[in-house]
């Protein structure tokens, strides 16, 4: 039985054996390849990446056998890390130019989960697609699909690696210790080559990749997991930087802050010319407003990587960022979240006289929550949503005096003095909450006067 709760917003993901296995895959595989060949006008080479875990490996080839049914050319690259993956769909490969990319990973879940991104004609696949594609696999589930792992193994990593030592030449020699945790992902299947190449002083905690994610949680948004980074930091290292499992997601730490993915991107902003930002939804106030003040232009967004690239295209934004820390460059690069490609941007501000403590400190003071998770299910999340929507149309009396409200994911409500989030979550059975006001007192009242109408809400299903 395939389920049809692993077909989310921006990507596919599941459980190991349970909802990802042998004839989900496969199906997977073979459906997905007809849909990249109608997309690319009837091109059909696609390149595969897997990450750490160990059953990314059994997946590429049940991935490949479906792929091989609809006639597609299959170019294993190997295991590597998520911006590699999508660099492939940039250059020419031994001839050859990629129509599709896939990257197997379960990303900052835990191990037992994997998944598929799918990048089509250098374009996320998501949303309405993965849904339809969904459809049809249920539809079809019955249908059986022969092993046929053929494929031709290509390296993407060297020309990966080459590209970043060239466009950072500038920083050869840099002067600080870097101290880095890769989290037993992926990140350094390139990271230490282009440190090494650019001779940069650098100490490394978990880089070996380990899909079994022994020291810690493979998420640097949670503060938990950057206990170790942070100790080595203090012990002997002037910068710190912390990745996800597949690495597309950046953590950034100085002696003084964890710099949270909107902080980044006003960092980032700063040697760009009057940029268009995207944020997500969870972005700051100060962000928005901030941007605006030195004369760029502030967009909010949808959370989900999909959905930033998408409206950076519509766009044509220079930069985009999620509070989790996925940073997505346009400005002088291809417009997809790497987190490696982030560390050598925030290394030369640093090379530039950018001092981060400073702008930190310089910006406005609010005081915010982290995201804030209330767990429900698959079936209800966005029925709750939709029914706090209908009862902020009358809402209680004592409730907070709402300024405006914005519905473009889930529903953010801007108060006289801060705002309050809630939103579906598109990858796991939660509800995402987040507050933030210029007063500490009012961030606990927005918090208790919304998470008094999610309740309401839930009782009213």
């Amino acid at each position: 039985m395939i389920q049809k709760s692993i077909f989310r917003e921006y990507d596919i993901r599941g459980i190991y054996e349970k909802e990802l296995h042998e004839t989900s895959v496969k199906l997977i595989g073979y459906f997905l390849g007809q849909k990249i060949q109608a997309q690319s006008n009837g091109k059909k080479i696609v390149s595969i990446g897997y990450d750490a875990r160990s059953h990314s490996p059994i997946l590429r080839d049940y991935l490949t056998s479906g792929l091989n049914k609809a006639g597609c050319t299959v170019l294993d690259m190997g295991m590597v890390a998520t911006p590699v993956n999508y660099y492939s769909n940039y250059i020419e490969i031994d001839g050859m130019r990629t129509d599709a990319s896939i990257m197997i990973t379960g990303s900052h879940n835990p191990s037992e989960y994997n998944g598929f991104k799918m990048t089509v004609d250098k374009s996320p696949f998501f949303g309405d697609d993965i849904y339809a594609l969904g459809d049809e696999i249920i539809q079809n589930q019955d249908l059986l699909i022969e092993d046929n792992t053929n494929k031709i193994d290509v390296n993407i990593k060297t020309p990966y690696i080459n590209y970043m030592v060239e466009q950072f030449a500038h920083l050869k020699n840099f002067p600080k210790k870097i101290v880095l945790d890769g989290g037993n992902g992926v990140a350094d299947t390139v990271i230490s080559d282009i440190f090494d190449a650019l001779a940069f002083d650098y100490e490394g905690l978990y880089m070996e990749p380990d899909g079994t994610f022994p020291n810690h949680h493979p998420d640097p948004s949670v503060e938990a997991n950057l206990v170790d980074i942070k100790a080595l930091l203090s012990k002997s290292g002037d910068i710190a930087f912390a990745y996800d499992g597949d690495a597309d997601r950046i953590a950034v730490l100085t002696h003084k802050h964890n710099i949270k993915g909107d902080q980044m991107a006003l960092l980032y902003a700063m040697k760009m010319d009057k940029p268009t930002v995207i944020g997500e939804v969870k972005c700051s106030q100060v962000m928005y407003d901030e941007l605006e003040r030195r004369g760029a232009t502030a967009i909010m967004y949808k959370t989900g990587h999909s959905n930033l690239k998408v409206k950076m295209r519509e766009t044509g934004a220079d930069l985009a960022c999620e509070v989790s820390g996925h940073i997505f460059f346009k400005h002088r690069y291809f417009g997809y979240d790497d987190a490696i490609y982030a560390t050598l941007r925030m290394l030369e501000l640093l090379a530039d006289g950018i001092d981060l403590d400073h702008e930190i400190d310089a910006l406005p003071k609010v005081f915010s929550t982290e995201e804030i998770k209330v767990e429900t299910s698959e079936e209800e999340k966005f029925l709750i949503i939709d029914k706090v929507k209908e009862l902020l149309k009358n809402p209680p009396r004592d409730f907070p005096k709402i300024l405006n409200i914005i519905d473009v994911d889930g529903v953010r409500i801007n108060f006289e003095k801060g705002w309050g989030l809630v939103r579906a979550s598109n990858t796991t059975p939660v509800l995402v909450t987040r507050f933030e006001s210029t007063d500490e007192t009012l961030a606990k009242v927005y918090e208790s006067a919304v998470n008094a109408l999610i309740q309401e809400a839930q009782d009213l299903l």
